[in-house]
């Protein structure tokens, strides 16, 4: 079997919630010696972003995505370790990752923040609906250290609020000390730069490589 009809096969067990068969795609692949950035980046992120596109669509459901993450989650378990023996970065900052208040889809903000830590980020991840006032907390908490501010928002109405973040950020006088990171399928280059953020990403494997653009 050829590299990408390996990934290919880990595409698919994603879309079509095959938790097993994402277990053994994910086995097969370490053994043909495809590394986990390749596994996740190449395979398991394309099928989650044809998932989350076909939620987006309405023409998958709730159950079904959540089927989907728990076999993203089960591949997960098998290649953490590996990325941790791929580690390229370290001591390269603090990133607060978080879930959009008003919005609970957490899959590309958990892969993002698998990504990240794999990358020599400490994770500080504040889970989902997060208020702006939580942010405004943590990042004075850690001001003054090299700090990250990663935001996810799967939805429209979740993603105006980013706007939001920036601005109480600036009113608080902490946007100078941080870098601030937003994805999540409706965000575009042109949003990140009306509402005077730094960065967004194509997906996870390209989220580690941007922020860690944006430490140096």
């Amino acid at each position: 079997m050829s590299k990408q009809e390996i990934l290919d096969n880990l595409r698919d067990a994603i879309i079509t919630q095959n938790i097993n068969g994402t277990v053994e795609a994910t086995k097969a692949a370490l053994a043909a010696g495809i590394s986990a950035v390749e596994a996740i980046d190449g395979g398991l992120a394309m099928g989650m972003k044809i998932v989350g596109d076909k939620f987006e669509a309405a023409e998958i459901y709730l159950p079904q995505i959540m089927m989907s993450a728990k076999a993203m989650n089960a591949a997960m378990e098998i290649l953490t370790p590996e990325l941790a023996k791929e580690k390229v970065g370290e001591g390269v900052g603090m990133a607060i990752t978080y879930v959009q208040e008003g919005d609970i889809h957490d899959i590309g903000h958990r892969l993002v923040s698998t990504m990240l830590g794999a990358n020599g980020f400490k994770i500080l991840d504040l889970g989902v609906d997060v208020p702006n006032e939580t942010l405004v907390e943590e990042i004075k908490k850690n001001k003054g250290g090299k700090v990250l501010l990663v935001g996810s928002a799967l939805m429209t109405t979740s993603m105006l609020g980013q706007k939001d973040t920036v601005e109480i950020l600036k009113e608080e006088g902490l946007r100078d000390s941080v870098k601030i990171m937003f994805g999540g399928a409706p965000v575009s280059q042109k949003w990140i730069a009306e509402i005077g953020a730094d960065a967004t990403a194509e997906n996870a494997a390209d989220a580690a490589r941007v922020a860690l653009g944006l430490m140096k």
